[in-house]
């Protein structure tokens, strides 16, 4: 025998069961802060260099702006008496590179003699990789224009650090 109704019973000789329907309920999101994060990484191959692959963050407005900040001097001008900011390329490149370049793997010899001018007499091992470091990444970074305008465009584009790429 079946009782209508809401909700449906049914009945067993037992007695009434209950029918349900299990649900998994996601969190509600009641504001974008709740979804924002300050960076998010990936490893992106460096195009023309097979194996070199890069780990790279994307860095939210706000670590950008914290970044500046830190590179930054505020200095009156003698002849307006208007402070006037002055930024130090030199702290700001250190800091951008600690903040957006995590690591990096196969990075060649091969490939560093086409990236930055080296004395390749002292080079034993074509095939050997530079291990990575700040120092490295910095020197790579003050001395490669392709390796620094590549690293720029694609920190600069979030769809590089999106799941679905």
């Amino acid at each position: 025998m079946v009782c209508f109704g809401a909700p449906l019973f049914f009945y067993f000789k037992t007695g009434y069961t209950k029918m349900t329907t299990a649900t998994t309920a996601k969190p509600s999101i009641q504001s974008l802060s709740d979804l924002l994060t300050s960076s998010k990484t990936a490893t992106i191959e460096f195009p023309g260099y097979p194996g070199f692959e890069v780990q790279l963050t994307y860095l939210a407005r706000d670590e950008m702006l914290k970044l500046r900040k830190k590179a930054v001097t505020t200095k009156i001008n003698r002849r307006t008496r208007q402070p006037e900011e002055e930024l130090n390329e030199e702290i700001f490149l250190k800091e951008y590179i600690k903040a957006v370049i995590k690591g990096w793997k196969g990075l060649k010899m091969t490939y560093l003699v086409q990236l930055i001018p080296v004395d390749e007499d002292k080079i034993a091992d074509m095939e050997a990789t530079l291990p990575f470091n700040h120092d490295n990444a910095e020197i790579l970074m003050q001395n490669s224009g392709d390796f620094d305008s590549w690293l720029t465009e694609v920190v600069g584009d979030l769809a590089n650090f999106t799941k679905s790429n």
